[in-house]
């Protein structure tokens, strides 16, 4: 029984308990085993780019280190394990010869979690494109997406059925907007209109990928693509200016995505909102059709909201929108649209701690589209650890933040949302993009001088809950 005396929160038996990690963010062996430079192993080594000038050549030694990691996730209970493959380490160029030392080394992994009875869930693409393939253009060609669909092809065909849910892409927003708009990711360019042919090309991607996985695995291989969606409010909801701010970023940030995933078309609004900056001519005739393929289950990323009103000129826009500071904004043709600073409590990262965001995401996706089913793929807080005097990380906040996430997606099955899982995000603390090591994810402390392991307060909680698929009180933490 709860304090208040009610029930514990029960998932349903088949419910998926996971973590999820990204592999440049935990692999390291940059320069081993025959792989080539991606965008972030060319942005973090450019001085000014990274916290601290860090960069992924060791991050967690997950290349030297997947068995013992594997053993963490069987002791932890999880049903299921999100990886992603790194392109550059199995196709160093992007294209042409594979790397067999690379297709050998997720090969290893997958069968090691087969054997430790975890399902493997992989992500072809976590943001670190092969350097060649930027240096062509890199999102904003279409090539790119057409070199993809021949990367996929062969990880279906290396892999095969021992895979459960294929991933195409992670956070493609964050792919197109942060590295192409803002320039606070890989590859670091400032080019709207680019930005915006990355959108496509992405979308493109998604679409040839999935056909190339099923032409070879057939119908029953299950797809998946990973959207970090916002949830957005409006500063004033009586305002019709700050309800407009809303629907233009949600046309960014949500339906831009959305819509070439599951209705085969980009919104009229969005093409109209950005027609000053692009004609959308990167659009071919019959891309819609190939953007829209049968998504088996669609990952939700969840972390935080904003908050948005109508700019109206004066002085300088807030821009509180949690995804990092630049000159350049990753909102592609607003101008009129400030995001303000949101009512904490944060995390390390400054974003806000709003759980009844989550449930009010998925019961918005829900609605829209009421038979799509999805996952919480990402879903986690970064907060400044510390190893006590008896030798663990006590992390009260972060199994506080996980708990009432948690919770927050029991309330949208009880709300009607078709929600298959949940991944806790981090599996291991990790290279985190732009800030480095300074930010702390991980469930698992890692210590970057020895590598050595060390299950925080978190992952004890969170193997009770995925043991027993029943929600633990805060402070059941059970060593």
């Amino acid at each position: 029984m709860t304090a208040a005396g009610t029930a514990a929160r029960q998932f349903p038996a088949d419910f998926v308990w996971g973590s999820a990690t990204a592999s440049y963010q935990i692999e390291g062996a940059a320069t081993e085993g025959g792989r080539g430079p991606s965008i972030w192993d060319t942005f973090s080594h450019t001085p000014g780019k990274t916290l601290n000038g860090d960069t992924g050549d060791q991050a967690d030694d997950h290349y030297h280190r997947w068995a013992e990691d594997v053993q963490h996730i069987k002791d932890l209970g999880l049903d299921a394990y999100r990886f992603s493959i790194s392109w550059s380490r199995v196709q160093p160029g992007g294209t042409g010869e594979f790397n067999p030392e690379g297709i050998a080394f997720y090969s290893a992994l997958v069968d090691g979690l087969l054997e430790a009875g975890v399902r493997p869930v992989v992500t072809l693409y976590h943001w670190d494109l092969p350097q060649e393939l930027e240096d062509e253009g890199g999102w904003a060609n279409r090539a790119t997406a057409e070199a993809f669909a021949v990367y996929a092809r062969r990880m279906a065909e290396e892999l095969g059925d021992r895979i459960d849910v294929w991933t195409t892409l992670n956070e493609p927003w964050c792919s197109a907007y942060l590295g192409y708009g803002s320039g606070v990711h890989a590859p670091g360019r400032t080019e709207p209109a680019a930005a915006l042919a990355a959108v496509h090309h992405l979308n493109l991607a998604h679409g040839l990928a999935a056909l190339a996985i099923r032409e070879v695995l057939g119908d029953a291989a299950k797809v998946s693509i990973t959207l970090n969606l916002h949830v957005i409010r409006p500063d004033d909801p009586a305002s019709a200016a700050d309800l407009d701010a809303v629907r233009k970023i949600d046309a960014l940030a949500n339906r831009a995505f959305l819509g070439p995933a599951l209705d085969g078309a980009y919104p009229d609004d969005l093409l109209a909102d950005t027609a000053h900056v692009t004609d959308w001519s990167f659009v071919l005739p019959g891309d819609g059709e190939i953007t829209r393929q049968r998504l088996d289950v669609l990952g939700v990323n969840y972390y935080s909201t904003v908050r948005v009103r109508h700019f109206e000129g004066d002085g300088e826009a807030a821009q509180n929108d949690g995804h990092g500071a630049s000159a350049a904004s990753p909102w592609i043709g607003v101008t009129d649209v400030e995001f303000l600073q949101q009512p904490g409590p944060y995390t390390a990262m400054g974003w806000n701690i709003d759980p009844a965001g989550m449930t009010e995401l998925l019961l918005t996706v829900r609605d829209a589209y009421p038979e799509q089913p999805m996952m919480i793929t990402e879903n986690g807080a970064a907060f400044y650890d510390e190893v006590s005097d008896d030798g663990r990380v006590h992390d009260p906040l972060r199994v506080s933040y996980l708990h009432d996430h948690v919770d927050a997606v029991g309330a949208a099955i009880d709300a009607g949302a078709d929600v298959r899982g949940y991944f806790a995000w981090s599996l291991l603390d990790n290279f985190e993009w732009g800030y480095g090591y300074d930010r702390r994810f991980g469930i698992v402390r890692v210590d970057y001088d020895t590598f050595e392991r060390t299950w925080k307060d978190s992952a004890f909680w969170y193997r009770t809950l995925a043991t027993t698929g029943t929600l633990p009180a805060v402070d059941d933490v059970r060593y």
